[in-house]
C-alpha cells in the first residue's frame, strides 16, 4: 500500500527519510512528498492547491493509500480524506490534527513577500522545541523552505461527512494522551474535528514538535505499528 507522508511547515520530502527504510521493510510504499510553493516558491499556492496536489497522487495509486501529515501537512491530510474518503485506509497526524472546515493553520505568522520563513527558535514555547539541542536546530534551519503564507491562512474547505469514517492515529508529541482526551472531552475547538471520528487512537511521543528530528526511531516505530495490517 502506498503511504503518502506529508511534511509539516518548512520541510519538504527529505524529513521523511529517517522513517522510509522502516514502511519499505512493512511491506509499504512510501512517497514521501514535497508540497507545491515552496521549491520554486510561489506564494500564490493556498491550502487548496496542496490539497489538490495530494489529491492527484491519490488518484494515481494502485489502490487504497495511507495519509501521514506531520504539523501542517495534518490539514492538507485531512483536506484529501474528505476529497476522497473511498481512497484512504488510515489517516496518521504526527503531532498534528484534522482540520475542521473554516478552520486556518496559523495566522500569525509574518509573512516576506508572501512566503513565511521559519521564524526564530525564541517564537516557539519550550515544549515545541523539546530535545532540539543546538545542533539539531542548527541542522533544520539549515534544510527550513520559506512557505507560502496563503497555506497557512487559506480556510479548509471540506464537504463530505464520510471523512469521519476514516480511521486516525494521533502521535502527539507536545501534549500528553491525557490533556488530549481531556480537551476532547472538554468540548475545546482545537479537537472538535477530531472528536467527529468515529475510530480513532491516541498515541504518546514525549518530545518536540518535529520527532523526526528529535526521536525518528520512536516515530518509525510507531508509525510502522499504526499501517493496516
Amino acid at each position: 500500500m502506498d503511504v503518502l507522508l506529508i511534511p509539516g511547515f518548512w520541510l519538504d520530502a527529505t524529513a521523511w527519510d529517517p522513517v522510509v527504510p522502516a514502511i519499505e521493510a512493512a511491506g509499504h510504499t512510501p512517497k514521501p512528498i514535497t508540497l507545491p510553493g515552496l521549491a520554486p516558491a510561489d506564494p500564490e499556492v493556498g491550502l487548496r492547491d496542496q490539497i489538490d496536489h495530494v489529491v492527484g497522487l491519490v488518484d494515481a495509486a494502485d489502490g487504497p493509500v495511507v495519509l501521514v501529515g506531520h504539523s501542517g501537512g495534518g490539514a492538507v491530510a485531512h483536506g484529501v480524506v474528505d476529497a476522497r474518503p473511498d481512497r484512504v485506509a488510515k489517516a496518521i497526524y504526527v503531532d498534528s490534527g484534522p482540520l475542521g472546515h473554516g478552520g486556518v493553520i496559523n495566522d500569525e505568522f509574518e509573512a516576506e513577500d508572501g512566503m513565511v520563513p521559519l521564524p526564530n527558535r525564541m517564537v516557539f514555547d519550550d515544549e515545541t522545541v523539546a530535545d532540539m539541542d543546538d545542533a539539531v536546530w542548527a541542522a533544520f534551519e539549515a534544510r527550513a523552505i520559506p512557505i507560502p503564507a496563503k497555506v497557512a491562512t487559506e480556510k479548509q474547505v471540506l464537504s463530505d461527512p464520510r471523512r469521519y469514517d476514516v480511521p486516525v492515529t494521533v502521535i502527539t508529541c507536545e501534549m500528553s494522551e491525557q490533556t488530549l482526551r481531556e480537551l476532547i472531552t472538554a468540548g475545546h475547538p482545537y479537537v472538535a474535528e477530531l472528536a467527529k471520528i468515529r475510530d480513532y487512537e491516541i498515541l504518546e511521543l514525549p518530545t518536540g514538535h518535529w520527532p523526526m528530528f528529535t526521536k525518528p526511531e520512536n516515530l518509525t516505530r510507531f508509525l510502522v505499528a499504526s499501517l493496516p495490517g
